[in-house]
C-alpha cells in the first residue's frame, strides 16, 4: 500500500515511530509534502533518512501571502534533490482567509510553471465554503492554460467534477473523509474514477478515518481509507492495493 500525501513532520509522533506503524500496516511508500520554505527542507531531510519516504514541495495556499520570484526559486532549486517527486500542495483556498486570494494566485500559477519546466506532477489543494465552488472552478480554469500538466487533484472532494478530472487524465487522491458517513456522494465518486488515475492518502495529521476520529492521523491508517474505496468500487483491498501502488508509482516514479 501507498500514502500518496501526508505531512509527516507534523504528526505529534516521531518519525521514527510514524513509519515504523506504516511499515507494520504494510504501507511501503509515502509522500510527504511540504508546505513552505522551512517545511520543503524539513520533507527533504526526513526522507534522506528514511527509504520508501519521497517528498513534494511548494507553497500552500493558507501561506501565499509574500510568494515572489525568490520562493519560486527556492522551490525549483530544491526540486534538484532525487527524492523531490512532485510540486505543491498549491492550489486556491477561499474557505480560510490567511491568505489574500490574488497571493494564492500567484504562488499557484508560479508553482505550475516550475512543475511544467520540471516535468514533475502538480499536487493541487482545493476548498471552498460550504454550498460554493469558487475555488475548484478556478483551479480546472487555470490549469486549462498547463495541458500537459500532470495533475493531482489532493483530498478529492469535488463529485461533481470527477467526470471532468478524468477527460483531463488527472489523478484523484482520497482521503480519511471518504470513509465519514455523511459523505456518500463523495463515496460514489471514487466508484467512478478511472482505475489507472485513482490514488489513496491520509493527508496525516488531519482527516483521520471514521473508526479512529478521535485520534490524529498516520500513514498507517491509509488502509481504512483504501478499504473503503475498494468498497464502494466492487474490488478487494488487494486488487485495490495493487492499482494505487501501480498508479503512484508511474505517477512519481519511485
Amino acid at each position: 500500500m501507498i500514502d500518496s500525501h501526508s505531512h509527516v513532520s507534523r504528526c505529534p509522533d516521531s518519525p521514527e515511530t510514524v513509519i515504523g506503524a506504516a511499515r507494520e500496516a504494510g504501507v511501503e511508500k509515502i509522500l510527504t509534502v511540504g508546505l513552505d520554505e522551512a517545511s520543503n527542507r524539513e520533507q527533504i531531510a526526513l526522507c534522506a533518512d528514511f527509504e520508501g519516504l519521497f517528498a513534494a514541495i511548494g507553497r500552500h495556499p493558507n501561506d501565499a501571502d509574500g510568494f515572489d520570484e525568490a520562493a519560486a526559486a527556492d522551490i525549483e532549486e530544491l526540486a534538484a534533490d532525487p527524492k523531490v517527486v512532485a510540486i505543491g500542495e498549491t492550489g486556491l483556498d477561499f474557505y480560510r482567509d490567511t491568505a489574500e486570494p490574488e497571493n494564492q494566485r500567484r504562488a499557484f500559477i508560479g508553482q505550475a510553471d516550475i512543475a511544467a519546466r520540471l516535468d514533475l506532477p502538480l499536487v493541487i489543494h482545493a476548498r471552498d465554503p460550504q454550498g460554493k465552488d469558487d475555488a475548484i472552478a478556478e483551479i480546472f480554469a487555470t490549469l486549462e492554460e498547463f495541458p500537459d500538466l500532470t495533475v493531482v487533484l489532493h483530498c478529492f472532494s469535488a463529485p461533481d467534477r470527477v467526470g471532468e478530472a478524468a477527460e483531463r487524465g488527472w489523478y484523484c487522491s482520497f482521503a480519511g473523509n471518504v470513509t465519514y458517513p455523511a459523505n456518500e456522494e463523495l463515496r460514489r465518486a471514487a466508484a467512478l474514477v478511472p482505475e489507472d488515475r485513482i490514488l489513496v492518502e491520509t493527508d496525516a495529521p488531519y482527516l483521520t478515518p471514521q473508526s479512529r476520529r478521535r485520534e490524529r492521523n498516520q500513514p498507517a491508517f491509509v488502509v481504512e481509507t483504501a478499504e473503503k474505496v475498494a468498497e464502494v468500487r466492487g474490488v478487494g483491498y488487494r486488487e485495490l492495493e495493487q492499482t494505487v501502488t501501480a498508479n503512484a508509482a508511474r505517477l512519481f516514479g519511485w
